[in-house]
């Protein structure tokens, strides 16, 4: 883990996240700024600043634990679609945005609003029940 890494702190529970999924690799919660209600970030536990850093099987996990995602938000959320996206410019620590989606273009960063803890906390509630 990086010190200095906004990820690397919300898994060691130094800045708090609203959790959607965890096991001991990898970490999933919402996005404070979602493009679409329960837009979910997919991090490993592990400090890697490029996706395509990981290693094979890193990698095959990391997607697979995305499509987990993605049919839960499915599942509790119904949108029409779930995408992903990975670009990885502003925070240097590899990870996978998961997106409810209900028409074309909605996966476009310029379109997230801020959402206060209390609308993210009763989201997560409404995904995990």
């Amino acid at each position: 883990m990086k010190t200095n890494c906004i990820f690397c702190k919300i898994v060691k529970g130094e800045i708090p996240a609203v959790k959607i999924f965890e096991d001991e690799k990898y970490f999933a919660f919402l996005d404070m700024n979602p493009i679409n209600s329960g837009h979910t970030l997919l991090i490993p536990k592990k400090h890697t600043e490029y996706l395509f850093d990981l290693n094979d099987n890193e990698y095959s996990e990391l997607m697979l634990k995305a499509k987990h995602l993605a049919k839960l938000l499915k599942n509790k959320l119904a949108p029409k679609r779930v995408g992903i996206a990975v670009e990885g410019f502003f925070i240097p620590h590899a990870h996978i945005h998961i997106v409810p989606l209900n028409e074309g273009n909605e996966l476009n960063p310029e379109r997230a609003k801020p959402m206060s803890k209390d609308e993210l906390n009763k989201l997560a509630k409404k995904i995990l029940k």
